[in-house]
């Protein structure tokens, strides 16, 4: 949890942790709430001597309940999500995420028995509760969230985070934060096999994400902000075993129709306390400051013409990913051995709109790389060149891919490989892999109403979608002419940019003076050690595994096998030289095991492009003889039997995602 939390409560009796006598003076927080707070100067726990504890003071103001009961359960029914499934809930105790317990809580037990008679706890619904160890009283800040989420009857775990590298440094703290909570919660969703994770973003944290891609020149599918619901996949592999493929949670953020205001009431409407962070007003951070300037603004249309404008960015983007995920299934063939060709004939680039088309070949070299970057500016550019120009004749090497005319296919297929010389490292750790042997059919019709009820009020044809051929610079102008924006508002966003492009521009100069002294990246073909039994995850490409079997070993004499006495393997990528050995073993006079096996893999061999041979695992031994390629079959010795199955981490398309 961040830095000086303040807890403010809906005028309940205090916990005892806050029945300090201290002095007390009133802030506003927002123009309808008052706020009655409390400065700690003599607490008796001096760990959390920089809090600001608020007691709320409950201003008359009318709560339309039923509204936002409507909102919110039109919103599950569109995530494809029922009472009886099994959801967690991202908490931190803030206004936001306790408005998200409320909710939850009375969707939940709407109409249905879901309390557990004997410890009194709603069925099926957990709240995860992060603490970040980045500050001694952040463990005592998360016990007492989870307290007070407890009261509510919401079953509350919390998960805490250990930063093996260290601490991450201050300004990336915020990212990789980000990126810990992330994956602390999917652990304890994993663990207690909940596939469904809720999220309390709302409208204000989209308008804030615009204005904040828009002073960074994003594209419209940037502008569309968040995902409604998307898949999240594990870093650490697990495993459906059913379909042998890497199990995902849905990502569901329900509060996208209502704003922070909202987020007040709703907790006076359910009783129930919360917490401010102080740290939310530093303008240190680049959205405290846009949420401060859009707070600041006293034009009541302002925030409903910004939201108009972002819908039809989101509208947009529902329509390329249909269009994308669509042009996929009919050109797209992913093959074991983790490459893809596509078919370009029936893509026909050509006619195909310049958006799409972009967003088609990230999905693709995403999923073929597994590095979830997106792909902008000169290398899209160089790529929509690249693919439109058939028949294909040249090769291409761009983001973390090796893009080649298929052979035999007269340039009208593209093979694309992943690029073993890519300078930016990808990722290669060892695992204890978690087999889910009965994996639950819940997800996926979860995933199947939710694309049953997109399918039908998503955009289908090119004149349903208004920002399709605009670029990034001329959105605002787009939607002027459009009049979703007054001339004030339209005024107003051109202000809000400028200050933050002077803002970033400034702060990407000083930051690559820094880069100029910085290390070098490793490659990432560098060799990791993988030992006899364990599993590997290679690049998030392959699970490559290494066993000997009680097979007798073909050498004379077992002491001279390299395989039987190895107790660990080196493992790279293919290289010339390994395509070399196997010729000159497969010539040798003599019949053994090894020669057999290198005439096989030779044949295999030949049936892989050139390029996509480069990216297949191997594994050595400490002199550097090759012992194994398991993707084909070669091994040096019948004892040696070895596996490289391509799993990768993200399925091709980045799994189901809605923007509705």
């Amino acid at each position: 949890m961040a830095r000086g939390l303040s807890l403010c409560s809906n005028g309940r009796k205090s916990s005892t942790l806050l029945s300090n006598s201290i002095p007390r003076v009133s802030i506003s927080f927002s123009p309808k709430t008052l706020f009655t707070c409390s400065y700690p100067l003599q607490s008796r726990h001096p760990e959390f001597s920089q809090r600001l504890f608020c007691n709320h003071a409950c201003v008359p103001e009318t709560v339309d309940e039923t509204r936002y009961k409507e909102l919110f359960n039109k919103r599950m029914d569109m995530a494809g999500l029922k009472p009886h499934n099994r959801i967690a809930l991202g908490v931190s105790g803030g206004p936001d995420s306790m408005a998200l317990c409320v909710l939850t809580a009375k969707w939940k037990t709407q109409g249905l028995s879901c309390v557990n008679k004997t410890d009194g706890f709603i069925d099926g619904l957990v709240a995860i509760v992060v603490d970040h160890g980045l500050r001694q009283e952040s463990k005592d800040e998360a016990e007492l969230v989870c307290s007070r989420v407890s009261q509510m009857g919401i079953r509350c775990e919390i998960a805490s985070c250990d930063w093996v590298d260290g601490r991450p440094k201050l300004g990336h703290l915020q990212e990789a934060a980000r990126e810990m909570r992330y994956e602390m919660i999917s652990n304890v969703c994993f663990r207690q096999q909940i596939e469904v994770l809720l999220i309390a973003h709302h409208a204000d944290d989209q308008a804030e994400l615009f204005i904040l891609r828009l002073s960074r020149s994003s594209g419209v599918l940037g502008l569309a902000g968040t995902a409604f619901a998307s898949e999240i996949f594990s870093r650490n592999l697990q495993l459906d075993a059913k379909h042998m493929k890497n199990q995902s949670i849905r990502l569901v953020r329900p509060l996208l129709d209502f704003w922070k205001e909202d987020m007040y009431k709703i907790c006076q409407w359910g009783r129930q306390d919360w917490v401010e962070d102080p740290t939310n007003r530093s303008q240190l951070f680049v959205r405290n400051r846009i949420r401060t300037s859009i707070g600041n603004l006293q034009s009541g249309s302002f925030k409903s013409e910004l939201q108009a404008v972002i819908s039809e960015c989101r509208r947009t983007r529902s329509f390329v990913d249909k269009v994308c995920t669509d042009l996929i299934h009919q050109t797209v063939t992913a093959t074991d051995k983790g490459y893809a060709i596509l078919d370009l004939e029936r893509l026909n680039p050509s006619g195909v709109k310049d958006i799409c088309l972009s967003k088609y070949l990230s999905a693709v070299l995403q999923f073929i790389s597994q590095r979830q970057r997106p792909i902008r500016g000169n290398t899209s550019k160089l790529l929509l060149n690249y693919i439109r120009a058939i028949p294909c004749r040249t090769s291409l090497t761009a983001a973390g891919c090796y893009l080649s005319p298929a052979p035999g296919s007269k340039g009208t297929k593209i093979i694309v490989s992943c690029s073993v010389d890519c300078p930016l490292p990808s990722k290669t750790e060892l695992l204890n892999i978690s087999f889910n042997e009965t994996p639950s059919d819940d997800l996926g019709q979860i995933i199947a109403d939710a694309k049953s009820f997109s399918d039908h009020v998503a955009p289908t044809s090119l004149f349903e979608v208004q920002f399709l051929d605009v670029a990034s610079e001329s959105v605002l102008s787009k939607a002027r002419e459009l009049n979703l924006l007054s001339e004030s508002t339209y005024t107003t966003i051109g202000l809000l940019q400028r200050d933050e492009t002077k803002r970033f521009l400034t702060k990407t100069e000083e930051k690559s003076v820094e880069l100029e002294h910085g290390t070098n990246i490793p490659a990432s073909s560098d060799k990791v050690h993988l030992c006899l039994g364990q599993n590997l995850y290679f690049m998030n490409r392959f699970l490559i595994r290494w066993n000997l079997s009680d097979h007798q070993c073909n050498e004379a004499g077992c002491r001279n096998c390299p395989v039987s006495t190895a107790t660990s393997m080196e493992v790279r990528h293919m290289v010339e030289s390994d395509w070399l050995y196997l010729g000159e073993l497969s010539k040798c006079s003599t019949s053994n095991h090894s020669i057999s096996s290198s005439q096989k893999a030779l044949r295999s061999l030949k049936l892989i492009p050139a390029a996509a041979r480069k990216s297949l695992p191997v594994l050595i031994n400490h002199c550097g003889l090759l012992l194994c390629i398991p993707a084909i079959g070669f091994s040096y010795c019948s004892c040696l039997e070895a596996s490289a199955v391509f799993l990768p981490r993200v399925p091709l398309g980045g799994g189901h995602s809605s923007f509705l």
